[in-house]
This record gives structure tokens, C-alpha cells and sequence, in this order.
């Protein structure tokens, strides 16, 4: 198994690789290309789908925009990404149908090592996020590693993710907990 594959297979794996390393600085480019444009440029679509294969048409990502890979994120039809979204993407990042997310946003996949030792040498593990269909994330949510948020969810300004999050959910604070379903 390369490091590459690795990285997507949630096992640590050497973040020094070439496969990786070509794939992120690849993603810094055009990243750096879309921090000067708006979404209503006429390079912004190009730039985009070149940044994130198979995004749809109707889903908007607003710059500025981070990210690690940028094929390592999958958009549903409709997805708002507002300003300043941040999205390390060594793990997959599956956000749904229909879902807004605020300005400032961060879904951070990668997890160091906890042991100090280990935690100097240059790897990570990374594990998934999923974001489901008609959520809402408020302005600075933080989507920490390995997290799912059900369908139909409201995640309040600030919120900092770390577990799970169950459909039809209204969520706030950090952690991150469930202060009343939603009908």
C-alpha cells in the first residue's frame, strides 16, 4: 500500500511522500490562484473544478478557500461554502445535498500522534468527515477528525465538532452537543 493510499485508509502514514506531496502542493497553487478571484470571474468555475473534481455546477465554494488535496472533497448539488473555508482533506470530506456552510469553517481530518516521540516523526492519520443533505453549519465551525453530521442539522456559530451528531439535530458549543431535535 503506497503512503497515499494510506492516508485515505485511516493508518498513519508518512506525510513526506512525493505522491503526497505533489498532490499538495498542487492544491496550494490553485488555492493561491483563487484567493485573488470571486465567484464571479470567468477563471472561477474552471479554477474550482480544476481544485475539486466533480463539484457541481450549483454548489459554491467562496473565496478565500484552503485546503490540503481538494480531491479529497465531495460536494452534494446546492453546497454554499462561504468565505475562509478551511478544509484539510487528507481524510475524505462528504458534505450533502443542500447544505450551507458558514464563513470560517474548518474540517480538519488529520490526527497526529499522541505519544510525543512519535508525534516528531512526519506522520498522521487521517479519518473521514461526512456532513449530511440540508445542514446548516453557523460561521467558525470546527469539524474535528473522523466526525459525521446527520441530515438536517443546525450546527450553532462556534461549535466545536468532536462527535458524532445525530439527524434532525440542533447543536451548539464546545464540545459540541445536541440541544433539541428538529421536526
Amino acid at each position: 500500500m503506497t503512503e497515499f493510499e494510506k492516508m485515505r485508509s485511516e493508518e498513519f502514514y508518512d506525510f513526506t511522500n512525493e505522491e503526497g506531496l505533489t498532490s499538495y502542493y498542487r492544491a496550494k497553487h490553485i488555492c493561491a490562484k483563487l484567493q485573488t478571484m470571486t465567484v464571479e470571474d470567468e477563471d472561477y468555475r474552471k479554477t474550482i473544478e480544476d481544485l475539486i473534481p466533480g463539484i457541481p455546477k450549483s454548489s459554491m465554494v467562496i473565496p478565500p478557500f484552503h485546503c490540503d488535496h481538494g480531491h479529497g472533497i465531495k460536494l452534494g448539488e446546492n453546497v454554499s461554502i462561504n468565505y475562509n473555508g478551511t478544509m484539510l482533506d487528507g481524510g475524505m470530506i462528504t458534505i450533502g445535498d443542500n447544505t450551507q456552510i458558514g464563513p470560517n469553517c474548518q474540517f480538519l481530518t488529520p490526527n497526529h500522534p499522541i505519544d510525543y516521540v512519535e508525534r516528531r516523526k512526519p506522520i498522521e492519520r487521517c479519518s473521514p468527515i461526512t456532513i449530511g443533505e440540508d445542514c446548516w453549519l453557523g460561521g467558525g465551525v470546527v469539524v474535528c477528525p473522523g466526525v459525521t453530521i446527520g441530515d438536517r442539522c443546525v450546527i450553532g456559530a462556534g461549535s466545536v465538532v468532536v462527535k458524532d451528531i445525530p439527524s434532525d439535530s440542533m447543536a451548539v458549543g464546545n464540545p459540541c452537543h445536541v440541544i433539541r431535535k428538529l421536526k
